[in-house]
């Protein structure tokens, strides 16, 4: 399981108002019904409708957990990793002196207390992986959905049910970049989970995890959906149910099920500073992890698309600068040479708010959507530029030829005038930092130091306007209202920093 990782939950029940339907309640009632049979044969009187009690309380997940509850596994994975020992190197290097082990695999404290891991040692080795986590009977006939980070690395995985058969089982495929995996047992009449929509799951509804956390097979927690469409770090193809489900180390790749007892989601990550479960848990939206299961099962992996973008979230402040309604969108921070998008005519500044018909509310919105097109697709994008809406087509390519990238943009704005001492970029400093034109920073202060811009840095454009001139600058921010957006290259990375200037 993955820290930001994981996914039971701890049951919330609402706590029912008593005597609302029983007692002096029903009294009252009884006599409001008396009363109106004396007065029949009186005008009636107006009187306001009282409202009916409100009635609250969680679903009964005990049938749901009777009915499905055996479709869930425990996954049991082992086999090797080849790391670094080196003390200072590595996956490992800083987790106790066992490289390469996830501090979440149940093992690791084992061999942390017993076994010290090797230490200052050169070169590759070679440390065994032991792992568990959970996941899901689809298909009567042996297939199973589970994480990919369940069974990376692993040479032996093993499937126990819950009438404790155990059967080995073959890795079909894993998809590492949405965290998907998709195994086959050898068995026939299987319990299964009936499959249900994301799209259909509302925020706030009640929804369930069954799984093994900490080896503890079929245990079940219960929470509400918090929010949908999520984006992690480095997650930037899930849109993931955020729920408050209490979930630890071995419920990853368990279901999430809604109250109908419908798979809603697959428990993938907790988000928590202590290795456990912290109130924060996110499930894949199954309606994309069936997508990818299809792709496994028909051809072994999954092929996602890309548009070779860098983009970043539209805060109020750039909003303002880029004259949008509201901030909402994926502001294009830098297109890759050759790429789609440049072929499509996508430009650093570009803020683009739909893709394929779908709004693009927060700037994860895009690679969610591209990632799961194929490639060789269409991708019809509405953006705006320089304060006016277009639309453009991009043909993807394959995202396995370059992975997506989204840019950190520096919450911190300052006010006042903008700070900054620009010199023209020499021809040699131009050639090698890629740009036909550009100012180099010489020295920063006030709101643009504080926004985070540095001497070194290079002025790429402002508002989208690529920068000439001290001249162009100063006209720039002599039209602007309240902010302005500076597209900064830095180590040969550009990200828009906002600066308020009024």
């Amino acid at each position: 399981m993955k820290v930001l990782s994981m996914t039971p939950t701890r049951l919330v029940v609402a706590m029912a108002v008593a005597g609302l339907l029983g007692g002096a309640g029903a009294t009252f009632l009884a006599g409001s019904r008396a009363q109106a049979a004396v007065d029949a044969s009186s005008p009636p009187a107006i009187t306001a409708a009282a409202p009916a009690p409100a009635v609250f309380g969680a679903p009964d997940f005990s049938q749901i957990t009777a009915r499905y509850g055996a479709a869930v596994v425990n996954i049991s994975v082992s086999g090797m990793r080849q790391v670094s020992n080196s003390a200072d190197d590595g996956p490992g290097a800083d987790n106790g002196g066992i490289p390469g082990m996830d501090p979440s695999d149940p093992f690791f404290e084992f061999f942390r207390r017993f076994h010290g891991g090797p230490r200052g040692q050169q070169g590759p080795s070679q440390i065994p992986v032991r792992g568990q986590g959970s996941g899901f009977i689809i298909s009567s006939d042996g297939l199973i959905m589970t994480n990919a980070h369940v069974v990376r690395d692993a040479k032996d995985v093993t499937v126990k049910l819950t009438d404790r058969r155990e059967f080995q089982a073959k890795v079909l495929g894993a998809d590492q970049r949405t965290d998907v995996a998709v195994l086959k047992i050898d068995a026939k009449n299987l319990p299964v989970v009936p499959v249900g929509k994301t799209s259909e799951l509302k925020v706030g509804e009640w929804v369930l995890a069954i799984g093994s956390p900490f080896g503890f097979e079929n245990s079940v927690s219960a929470g509400v959906v918090s929010a949908k469409g999520r984006s992690l770090p480095d997650e930037n193809f899930v849109p993931f149910i955020q729920t408050d489900v209490a979930v630890n180390p071995g419920n990853s790749g368990g279901p999430l099920l809604n109250s109908r007892g419908e798979v809603v989601g697959i428990n993938s990550q907790i988000y928590s500073r202590t290795g456990g479960y912290q109130g924060l848990s996110f499930a894949i939206p199954i309606d994309l992890a069936a997508k990818i299961k299809d792709q496994i099962v028909a051809t072994g992996k999954a092929n996602h698309a890309r548009l070779g973008v860098t983009i970043q979230e539209v805060n109020q402040t750039l909003a303002d600068s880029f004259k949008l309604d509201k901030p909402e969108g994926a502001l294009v921070a830098s297109v890759d040479p050759g790429s789609p998008a440049e072929q499509a005519g996508l430009r650093p500044g570009d803020v683009i708010i739909k893709a394929n018909g779908q709004p693009i509310v927060s700037s994860g919105d895009l690679p969610a959507i591209i990632g799961l097109a194929a490639p060789g697709d269409k991708a019809r994008l509405e953006l705006v530029r320089q304060g006016a809406r277009e639309e453009v087509t991009a043909t993807l390519a394959d995202a396995n030829q370059k992975s997506a990238k989204v840019a950190s943009a520096d919450k911190s704005v300052g006010k006042g005038k903008l700070g900054l001492a620009l010199r023209a970029l020499q021809p040699s400093e131009r050639s090698e930092a890629g740009l036909d034109s550009g100012m180099l920073v010489e020295d920063a202060s006030g709101p643009a130091a504080d926004a985070g811009v540095r001497p070194g840095d290079v002025l790429v454009s402002v508002n989208g306007m690529p920068v000439k001139s001290v001249e162009q600058v100063r006209a720039v921010l002599a039209r602007a209202d309240k902010s302005v957006a500076l597209l900064i290259q830095r180590d040969g990375r550009r990200i828009f920093v906002p600066v308020r200037v009024g």
